[in-house]
């Protein structure tokens, strides 16, 4: 039997669209003949469904599995050639909705990531797709998928996304080494995801709701559940702030941070030849809001890596808030200075307690 002559002629370039994060680690397309049909509208038919797929070539059979919100089908090809071409140009093709076209695959071969570790990442710029994001995320070997969040009427990137991996501590390795780096024309912001996010039922949720920040691992090596992570922990106060300009002393962190008006700052200490610092807020919730306000900030020409500290506030630690931070002065040329409405006698209060801070009177 002859099959209707696929628009494919001879001789031809190869197209072979690029392999999302969405497929089973280790697919392997070369012998895969159909494709997955998502985000189709309710009103497609299923004879529309074969029409539009038709355009690239002969079809061998078409099943449209409709749901209340939005619908999936499958289209198998005679010729892998012509599915491949489905996916390069009928994918975002919008009919009443973008369409999200993919290899098709027994749900068998895909690795539950359920239970994985997801990170959200965040403004990601319109071009970067599921698999730019894979891609740029598979330099870790736990990494498990990647997805981006599409607005299922335009078709558009909404921004951000989400990638899993395995390890917990490799999520967090992820979390530090690419947060502000550039990815496409912007640069990415990277901070943990909320429970449940990464999912497909979560590409109609609030961006607003997905960000919770919480931290790593524990200090025996051990992975956290996410009942134990830091960012579902109140006694969690500390923000821990990296790649610090060496010129950056505690007086100028605890300024940058005080004029994001995340909360009342407790204490603030830094290690200058290390790179790094921390700040302890009055509470958890002001401590996150930190996290998120400073993250990317550039302080002294340099982006802040912000998120939780690796351990607890100690319960009955002393809760004493520091002055506001004012701009540098020197008291010793005026007895009773007056600076930002503070006397000399509460800037060097705050001195004082800038170097008990320094002297580890409290342990972050």
């Amino acid at each position: 039997m002859e099959h209707p002559r696929s628009p494919l002629s001879e001789p031809y370039l190869p197209i072979e669209p690029i392999l999302s994060g969405n497929l089973p680690p280790g697919f392997d397309s070369t012998t895969c003949r159909s494709v997955y049909v998502g985000n189709i509208h309710p009103q497609v038919t299923e004879i529309l469904l074969q029409e539009i797929f038709s355009s690239t070539g002969a079809l061998e059979g078409c099943k449209l599995i409709r749901k209340e919100k939005s619908s999936y089908g499958f289209v198998d090809y005679f010729d892998r050639r012509c599915a491949a071409l489905a996916i390069v140009t009928l994918n975002g093709r919008h009919v009443w909705s973008a369409y999200q076209v993919n290899w098709a695959y027994a749900s068998s071969q895909r690795e539950d990531t359920s239970g994985h570790f997801n990170i959200f990442v965040g403004d990601l710029s319109p071009e970067v797709t599921d698999a730019t994001l894979f891609s740029c995320f598979s330099v870790y070997s736990t990494c498990s998928d990647a997805r981006v969040m599409w607005d299922q009427k335009t078709g558009r990137s909404r921004g951000f996304g989400f990638v899993s991996f395995r390890s917990q501590q490799e999520a967090q390795s992820a979390i530090n080494d690419m947060n502000g780096k550039w990815l496409g024309s912007r640069q990415i912001r990277c901070n943990w995801a909320a429970k449940g996010a990464g999912t497909d039922d979560k590409q109609s949720s609030d961006s607003k709701s997905v960000v919770e920040l919480t931290n790593g691992t524990s200090d025996d090596g051990q992975e956290k559940t996410s009942e134990d992570a830091p960012g579902n922990n109140p006694q969690y106060t500390t923000v821990y702030v990296g790649n610090l300009a060496p010129e950056v002393t505690s007086v100028d962190l605890h300024r940058h941070f005080h004029s994001l008006g995340a909360g009342v700052i407790e204490d603030v200490r830094i290690q200058r030849d290390k790179g790094f610092g921390f700040i302890r807020y009055s509470s958890h919730a002001e401590a996150a809001r930190a996290i998120q306000f400073g993250n990317a900030r550039v302080l002294f020409g340099k982006p802040l890596k912000c998120s939780w500290g690796s351990k607890p506030t100690p319960p009955g630690t002393s809760s004493s808030p520091l002055p506001p931070p004012v701009a540098n002065v020197n008291v010793n040329a005026n007895p009773n200075p007056i600076v930002g409405g503070f006397s000399a006698a509460e800037l060097a209060a705050y001195e004082r307690q800038m170097a008990l801070s320094k002297m580890g009177v409290f342990k972050l």
